[in-house]
């Protein structure tokens, strides 16, 4: 029995017994080799990883001269699934760039964990302790890192109404996690950037109610919040000196007799009416309870991250990420980070005749659109917008639509990726932000 298998990175073609240029992964009396292609070598090292992995081989150590941070990083993408039972020896990787692969590492693991997790191990409340105690744990120093947690009926008292209406079905209570990284201990410092993430640790539908074969992946619907606990971290981790806001809004989205119902009016801090018609786009309604507190520091940057509509990933499927915004400049400077860190980002249209399609007979707004062929994750998009002071500069909006996969292909296990994380982090790391 093999203890530990080695694996060796090589750019030159199998053997034809192996199956010559049809074939990403041959083994010898050393362990395996993988044959990467130099123009889609990180695509080939994932797959032979995964490879790997379905055939159960769950201790690995890197081998051999080839070896870097992008190709360490993109065959552990591959070897890692929801089970955790592998060792991953990655020691041939040195320097400053072992470090770089250690904080990858660490932060995507949590995001993918704690993701991965049944609902009823993470509630409201747990996920945004978790989030605060897990970002405090990366601060070089912890004082750097202070959180304050709304939850329940405190949720009315400060006016936080989506979050409130959204989780108040559930006896579990919904919570707004309020995070403040402030490296330089000065009050009086700028906020950079407020992230605001969607924290529905399960999302029934409501009385809009799921079938079971949408229901059963609903403990992701926290993929938000997630992404953008795990962005900050990283970044953290890696340098970060601005000052940022961590906003979290969580809740479960049950059916209950307290449950809020369609034709339902939720009136919001800024003044805003919006008329429920559809309970299953309930995350709207608690992101604009995150976009109104980010409002209250005026950063230079917000940037809210959702696994908000059916629709992006109707378009995108698991790939990509879809982005939004009005801010091109900015649009473009976070396609450019995803494109760096190898991560899926595209945009999908925004413009301003979208905030003119959810008209409500008895409200300022509805939370989803109306007529045939409404463009669901655009209205979806410009529904955030109306929380947002100066929407068309400064803000993006992502709907993660690769942040959990139902179905394992030949790159990705089932479950969580932690697709996003890099990118998150590059662009709070970006100084032509500042």
């Amino acid at each position: 029995m093999i203890d530990k298998m080695l694996i060796t990175l090589t750019y030159e073609t199998a053997a034809d017994a192996w199956g010559g240029t049809n074939t990403v992964i041959s083994f010898d009396q050393n362990g395996a080799l993988i044959h990467a292609n130099a123009e889609a070598a990180l695509d080939n090292i994932q797959q032979a990883a995964r490879k790997l992995d379905t055939q159960g081989i769950r201790n690995v150590a890197l081998s051999g001269d080839n070896w870097d941070v992008e190709t360490a990083w993109a065959f552990y993408q591959g070897l890692r699934g929801p089970k955790t039972d592998y060792k991953f020896d990655a020691s041939v990787v040195e320097g400053k760039q072992q470090q770089i692969l250690k904080n990858r590492i660490m932060t995507t693991d949590w995001v993918r964990q704690i993701i991965n997790e049944t609902a009823e191990a993470v509630g409201p409340q747990q996920l945004a302790v978790r989030s605060g105690e897990f970002i405090k744990s990366q601060a070089p120093n912890p004082e750097h890192v202070s959180y304050k947690i709304v939850g329940g009926a405190d949720l009315l008292e400060h006016g936080w109404v989506g979050v409130h209406t959204v989780g108040r079905g559930s006896a579990r209570k919904p919570a707004m996690l309020q995070l403040d990284y402030n490296p330089t201990n000065d009050e009086k410092t700028e906020v950079f950037a407020c992230i605001v993430g969607k924290g529905i640790t399960f999302d029934s539908g409501g009385y809009s109610i799921k079938q079971s074969s949408f229901m059963d992946s609903m403990k992701a619907d926290m993929g938000g919040a997630a992404m953008a606990t795990g962005g900050l971290a990283l970044a953290i981790a890696q340098g970060l000196n601005k000052r940022i806001k961590l906003i979290l809004c969580c809740a479960e989205n049950m059916i209950s007799s307290n449950a809020y119902k369609l034709g339902d009016i939720i009136t919001y801090k800024n003044g805003v009416s919006v008329e429920v018609l559809n309970s299953d786009a309930e995350g709207r309604l608690v992101l604009a309870d995150g976009l109104l507190y980010a409002n209250k520091h005026k950063p230079a940057l917000t940037i809210d991250c959702a696994t908000l509509t059916g629709a992006a990933k109707m378009a995108l499927g698991n790939d990509y990420h879809a982005l939004f915004s009005f801010d091109e400049a900015l649009a473009r400077r976070c396609l450019n980070a995803a494109e760096a860190e190898n991560e899926g980002m595209w945009q999908l249209p925004l413009a301003e005749f979208h905030r003119n399609m959810l008209p409500s007979s008895f409200a300022d707004l509805a939370n989803v659109g109306s007529g045939l062929y409404s463009p669901g994750a655009s209205t979806a998009a410009a529904f955030l917008s109306y929380f947002v002071d100066n929407y068309q500069k400064g803000w993006i909006h992502l709907d993660c639509s690769g942040a959990y996969r139902k179905v394992a292909n030949e790159k990705w296990s089932v479950g969580a990726t932690g697709m996003g994380v890099k990118t998150l982090s590059r662009i709070l790391m970006d100084e032509s932000g500042s």
